[in-house]
């Protein structure tokens, strides 16, 4: 059983698939550096951070990047 949130869900919360990988990846990199500290996660960390992502936790913004 999957307990991962659908991707159906997870589109909802973001404007695209590369968003979400991103910031999901950002998230649990910084879930890993503070279990490293504590020496305990609940779960793997990309779970955590796609969990909160669904949950709505997790805002993001778009910065417009300036082409030299």
């Amino acid at each position: 059983m999957m307990n991962q949130p659908s991707l159906d869900l997870l589109m909802k919360k973001v404007d695209s698939r590369y968003t979400l990988v991103v910031i999901a990846a950002k998230r649990a990199r910084e879930l890993t550096a503070d279990g490293e500290e504590e020496n305990t996660l609940p779960s793997k960390p990309v779970s955590m951070a796609l969990q909160e992502i669904a949950a709505g936790k997790i805002k993001y913004r778009r910065v417009k990047n300036n082409p030299k």
